[in-house]
């Protein structure tokens, strides 16, 4: 039987990818102009002409929508595209130095407020610790996918909570919201710290 051919592939999530981006793009616009507390769900939604429950299904809190930004899938994607004779902390080097050359104004921008935010927000930073868990997961799949393991290996999953907590502590202390000393500096602790990592961590 011959079958209807079905909706151009990928056209439901680029619509999806692009609905996800105005909720954000919205929301981060609010929180410079009146403040974090003082923006709602509802008014984000209606800024991005959405509803409030269209809003939750693509971020289930407030707090995620300055969290889960573009960065995470940005450098998996420039992951999975290194050369397969680098390790996996190389590889995520590269990865990291491909996505800072790619990156424009605005996403420099949507970086630094949401980063401001993460760190100055008490329930945006409560949240991200709640978020731990998932950012090391997406790793760990990444780095299986690579390497041919489970990602639930527990050299996997040590790796990746290691990437993850040399970028987090690394970066933290020194991150100001300026814009260019973090255009300059951000990547820059980042390497920094996985060349450590991929050197052995040796004091």
């Amino acid at each position: 039987m011959t079958q209807t051919p079905g909706p151009a592939p990928g056209l439901r999530e680029r619509k999806k990818a692009r609905t996800r981006a105005a909720i954000r793009e919205h929301a981060l616009r609010l929180f410079g102009e009146q403040g974090y507390h003082a923006t709602t769900v509802e008014q984000i939604a209606a800024a991005a002409e959405v509803s409030p429950s269209t809003f939750f299904r693509y971020f289930p809190t407030k707090e995620d929508v300055v969290l889960q930004d573009d960065m995470e899938q940005l450098i998996l994607e420039a992951f999975d595209r290194q050369p397969p004779e680098l390790g996996v902390v190389a590889a995520i080097r590269a990865a990291v130095r491909e996505m800072q050359t790619s990156m424009d104004h605005d996403q420099w921008e949507n970086l630094r407020q949401s980063s401001e935010l993460a760190h100055t927000i008490p329930e945006v930073r409560a949240r991200a610790l709640d978020d731990l868990s998932r950012t090391i997961a997406m790793l760990a799949e990444a780095m299986a996918k690579r390497t041919g393991r489970s990602p639930d290996d527990m050299a996997v999953r040590a790796v990746a909570g290691a990437i993850f907590g040399v970028i987090v502590s690394v970066t933290m202390p020194w991150v100001d919201y300026t814009g260019e000393r973090m255009n300059a500096d951000l990547f820059r602790l980042m390497d920094g710290g996985l060349a450590e990592l991929e050197n052995g961590l040796r004091l």
